[in-house]
């Protein structure tokens, strides 16, 4: 059986998310660092932690494969990071910064969506039953994690940065 299947895209995808999440990881106590609104530094805060719950739930899915948990050089979220970067640095000290974080930390977010929804798709169609729940379980939280971003840019954030 060739590597090239929807099983070896499963696990290449499955390798890009894990890298993906290790990067937001180290990124979101930056992000926390920066930010001004209190909202937004406990927002990044609390994804901090139930980022590393999805590393782990990640890693539970490599041991069930019975592969190694390795990451594989994800260059669309070091990409959306750099752009992050750039608000950082190009709008600290201004009123704009948190919308800027917090418009970065959603195009994260939506990104993980997109992964995590197509590999519980794939997980489905390949068996992968165990996969499928913790895939699930890690999806939820991300669009409840964009949900409580958009609350929060409507509800204070972007108008102080108006």
């Amino acid at each position: 059986m060739s590597d090239k299947d929807l099983s070896g895209l499963f696990l290449d995808t499955l390798k890009d998310i894990y890298y993906a999440e290790k990067q937001i990881y180290k990124a979101l106590p930056k992000m926390a660092k920066a930010a001004v609104s209190p909202q937004l530094q406990a927002a990044f805060e609390k994804h901090e932690t139930e980022t590393e719950g999805q590393i782990e739930r990640l890693e539970q899915i490599f041991e069930a494969l019975g592969k190694p948990a390795r990451g594989k050089k994800c260059d669309a979220i070091e990409g959306i990071l750099d752009e992050g970067k750039e608000i950082m640095e190009e709008y600290a000290d201004t009123p704009a910064l948190d919308a800027g974080l917090l418009a970065a930390a959603q195009a994260v977010e939506h990104y993980e969506i997109s992964r995590y929804g197509t590999l519980r798709t794939w997980a489905a169609k390949l068996g992968h039953k165990d996969a499928v729940k913790l895939l699930d379980a890690t999806l939820a939280e991300e669009k409840k994690t964009d949900d409580a971003l958009s609350k929060l840019a409507i509800s204070a954030v972007n108008a102080e940065a108006a």
